[in-house]
Formats: C-alpha cells, structure tokens, sequence
C-alpha cells in the first residue's frame, strides 16, 4: 500500500478510478472513510482497501490525498497527522490554503488541487498549485496520477488557484445553467424536454470541440456564424442588450472573491 485517501467520496473515487486505469493494484490503495456505505462501495466496485479510522497501513503511504469537506480537515488533521508525517500531501479540498494545512499536518510537503465533476468521466480540469517544499519528481508524480482524469494546469502562485476555482472548478454549474435555460426554452418553442436536452448537450459538446480542436479565437469561431440580420445576431444582440456576457464575468468574480473568502475563514 503506497498511496492512502482521507475521505472516499466522488472526488476521490475518480482518481482511484484513474489510478486503476493505470494499471496501478487496487491492494496498493487505502481509502479511510467513516461511512460504511462508503467504504462497502470502495471495496465491491473498486477493489481497494479501507478502514473506517487510523491503522496502521497509512504509515506506509507515500502519497496522502485529502478528500474530506473543508470544514472536516481540522479534526481529521489532528486524528492521522502523526502517521502520515513522511507522506507527500495532496488535497483536493476548496479553499484551503497550504500554509493552514502545513500547520496543521506539521510538514510543508503539500500539493493543492481545484479539480471539477468532470473528472468523473475522464474530462475533467484540475489546477495544481506545490509548495517549495515539493521535489521536480513528486510534482511529476501527482501530475501522472491526475492525468486519466483530464487536463491539469500549474499555477505558479496559489492565488491563482481562487481564479480557477471560479472559472473551471464552478464552471461545470455555469454550463449545467445554461444547458436548463436552453432545455426550458425549447419547451416554450414547443419540442420535448428531451429534444431540448439532446440539442442543448449536442451542440455544448459540438462547440466546445470544435473550439478546441481549432486555432481561431472564439470570437472569430462566433463572427463565422453571425450574419448581420440573421438568427444567431438576434440572439446575440438580445443578450448583449441584457448585459450577459457583464453578468457572466462579474459571477466568476464573485466566486473568486468566495474563493478567498473561504480561506481567510479557514485561516482564523
């Protein structure tokens, strides 16, 4: 056993899931997770080992991913800080600076995370954010283990990471917000909820391919398929004159200023 996760809920779940996909032994794995719910699903679907509390096991891992809620990190750092000393940190925890937890774990060797839901399906966006302390091959470890999940990004300051929780760690609700807008509208046009569903994610998925499989900005991908007079400049006049796009951007900066918020309340 190499590598222990505090906490087995869904976060945890698709990084295991990638880890297997890897190749990695599921007996390589501890999850501890007072849920026996949890831990019985962990162990039917997955393979790995859990434990319900502190064992002796998790002085072996080298690597320990935090997966607890924010508000739960406090208690649980006091309950397995002393035997997980020697481990290499990674939290996937919002808004938890490292300075708080490398107070609390009593070692600097951390890594934080922003990931989002996608990651349940191998789509997934994390931004990674490792102290000083944290080697050139530890950074390339967590790095490897992140990768079947998605796409990952280094931030060089851990500010930053407030900045990608707002814009790809809430960005998956932003879309599920306008994919229930285009559903809703599509009812009111007179198609089912269904046809509503399947052409609000066909051309959310469409598009987005597209966007990144070309080397045209968005804007330009956009102008292509606005005709002065036509449909798609009806729309796009009607949500500009409703100031969208200034309400869009003003929503990822209110998640930003949350971001910071939760950190300086963690850190009181």
């Amino acid at each position: 056993m190499d590598i222990a996760f505090i906490g087995g809920g869904n976060m945890a779940t698709a990084i295991i899931g990638g880890l297997l996909r890897q190749g990695r032994t599921p007996s390589s794995i501890l999850v501890i997770d007072p849920m026996a719910e949890q831990r019985t699903r962990l162990t039917q679907t997955l393979g790995v080992q859990t434990a319900e509390g502190p064992c002796p096991a998790l002085t072996q891992a080298a690597t320990v991913v935090w997966a607890v809620k924010p508000q739960q990190f406090k208690d649980a750092a006091q309950t397995y800080a002393t035997l997980t000393g020697k481990a290499l940190h990674y939290s996937v925890m919002a808004g938890l600076r490292t300075d708080d937890m490398a107070r609390l774990l009593g070692t600097p060797r951390i890594v934080r995370a922003m990931p989002n839901t996608p990651a349940l399906v191998g789509q997934g966006m994390t931004g990674l954010f490792a102290r000083a302390e944290v080697s050139a091959d530890e950074r390339a470890a967590i790095g490897q283990m992140v990768e079947p999940t998605g796409q990952a990004m280094w931030v060089n300051k851990e500010a930053d990471l407030d900045a990608v929780t707002a814009l790809s760690g809430s960005g998956p609700a932003y879309v599920f917000y306008f994919i229930e807008a285009m559903m809703q509208a599509a009812q009111d046009m007179g198609l089912s909820a269904e046809q509503g569903r399947q052409l609000a994610l066909a051309t959310f998925g469409g598009a987005t391919t597209l966007a990144a499989q070309s080397s045209d900005a968005p804007s330009v991908l956009r102008e292509r398929v606005t005709s002065k007079g036509g449909t798609t400049y009806a729309a796009l006049t009607s949500m500009e004159t409703a100031g969208v796009k200034a309400a869009f951007i003003a929503a990822m900066r209110a998640a930003e200023k949350r971001a910071g918020e939760l950190g300086d309340e963690f850190g009181r």
